[in-house]
């Protein structure tokens, strides 16, 4: 992750144009060869002049507008981004864009957002199914434990010394995992009470 991002100026009008080259230099031919017509016609020297520089404007003017669309939005998007902590959340604050390139990436924004809440989702479901796996076991394990300690008091031997240091042992294993859930739990309470 680069955060060299932020210090980079917002949308250039240099990087617009060059992304236009195309419509440019076609804009640029189609000028050409209407004013290559033009001059082995019969027409009138105004006309000849209005008809290059009306379609010249017309294109100027358009690519000003288009300019002026993108670089706001884009330039909205850069601050929303910079702004947000959870920068997942981006698609969630940029306003509805005008033209299709901002549609599509606002589209993608959001199935890209919503592949990752189902992913998280997935990850928490399983960490939740595990969770409760292990707390059944801790629950379940108690009987045994139980078991085994009255069989090591009503037949005591160095065998039954040895179960009850293992028994211990899984005894002192449950008892941390509660307490380090407790614990978990603690915690949990006092941030969210904060």
């Amino acid at each position: 992750y680069n955060e060299d991002w932020r210090k980079e100026v917002y949308m250039k009008i240099s990087e617009f144009l060059k992304d236009k080259t195309l419509e440019i230099i076609f804009a640029i031919f189609l000028i050409i060869t209407i004013i290559a017509f033009l001059s082995v016609t019969q027409v009138d020297l105004f006309i000849k002049m209005y008809i290059p520089i009306a379609i010249l404007l017309f294109f100027i003017i358009v690519l000003t507008v288009e300019y002026i669309k993108k670089k706001k939005f884009y330039n909205a998007v850069k601050e929303s981004l910079i702004e947000l902590d959870e920068k997942y959340l981006i698609a969630e604050t940029i306003e509805n864009p005008s033209f299709l390139d901002g549609k599509l990436l606002k589209n993608i924004l959001i199935e890209t957002d919503k592949s990752m809440i189902e992913h998280v989702n997935k990850y928490k479901y399983l960490q939740e199914e595990y969770k409760e796996y292990i707390e059944l076991w801790i629950h379940e394990i108690k009987t045994p434990i139980a078991a085994g300690k009255l069989i090591v008091q009503n037949n005591k031997n160095e065998v039954t010394k040895s179960i009850d240091e293992e028994l211990d042992k899984i005894e002192l294993c449950r008892t941390s995992f509660i307490l380090c859930k407790k614990q978990y739990c603690r915690k949990r309470l006092l941030y969210y009470k904060v």
